[in-house]
């Protein structure tokens, strides 16, 4: 084992992560099997990680959760659609950072720079998907599947316009930016720094794009007879056991969101490889 967990960080992760999540339930942001997932996702990242590490989960979480809830009036009518509502649940918490955990423990055995960098990209990857989710929808143009161009009604899987692109652009170069930062103050090299910032947000787009092929493609999606309308949701809101229409009922949403922070990780790594060669 190259570098040895910090028991100061952990406790301080588990009692940060804590207090986030407290205020969090409280706002409806977290659901309690939520706030077990953050707890969980802070002690990990923050206690094995550092605190850079821990910093991009809390980038992710807490600008996520302020952009849920910009104009949420507007956005409620399409929480049917949707397979789970603003109000992040366990499974929500590992799709999420269960790579950039991973990612983490990894790094008690091996290269730091490197394995940084790749979580950036799937920090990133989850980031810009929920910005361009949470901002995209609120488009004025009518959104077009990814993979034909159709277009398609707000909130379809799989569904891109040009704000929504733009807002995932910048919610993985936010993510970007704090890697820098982190890494900067973390007395790591320029040439780190530089790398965590190209691959979070080289390795975000990536991982949001990802993400939309598959919800276009492979992503489990259902019709609900009852209110006629497509959901994310084998059982729709209404009550009424939806029929499948596409995809493979077994991808759900937190699996293609998981898959999209394993494309930004694996993106971002690479560009680390090229950045750093041997010192990643």
């Amino acid at each position: 084992m190259e570098n040895l967990p910090s028991w100061p960080n952990l406790v301080s992760g588990l009692v940060l992560s804590a207090v986030i999540a407290a205020v969090a339930y409280r706002r409806e942001a977290l659901s309690p099997s939520g706030v077990v997932g953050a707890l969980l996702s802070g002690t990990v990242m923050f206690g094995l990680g550092g605190w850079e590490w821990g910093l991009l989960l809390i980038g992710f979480f807490i600008s996520s959760s302020l952009l849920s809830l910009y104009r949420a009036e507007e956005k409620a009518g399409l929480a049917e659609k949707f397979a789970k509502g603003h109000r992040r649940d366990l499974g929500q918490a590992l799709a999420n950072a269960g790579v950039g955990m991973g990612l983490a423990v990894a790094s008690l055995f091996w290269s730091r720079p490197l394995l940084y960098g790749a979580c950036a990209g799937a920090m990133a990857a989850v980031n810009a998907d929920t910005w361009a989710t949470e901002i995209g929808v609120l488009s004025r143009k009518s959104p077009r599947l990814i993979t034909t161009g159709r277009r398609v009604e707000v909130g379809t899987s799989g569904g891109v316009t040009g704000l929504g692109m733009l807002v995932s652009l910048a919610g993985a170069a936010f993510i970007g930016l704090l890697a820098a930062v982190g890494a900067w103050f973390g007395a790591h090299s320029a040439s780190v720094a530089t790398a965590a910032f190209v691959g979070g947000t080289v390795g975000g787009t990536v991982g949001s794009l990802f993400d939309s092929l598959l919800g276009a493609t492979w992503q489990g999606i259902y019709w609900c007879p009852r209110c006629e309308k497509e959901t994310e949701r084998p059982l729709h809101r209404c009550g009424t056991a939806a029929q499948p229409v596409r995809g493979y009922t077994w991808l759900g949403n937190d699996l293609v969101n998981f898959l999209s922070s394993v494309a930004g990780a694996l993106v971002a790594a690479g560009i680390g490889w090229l950045y750093l060669g041997n010192l990643g």
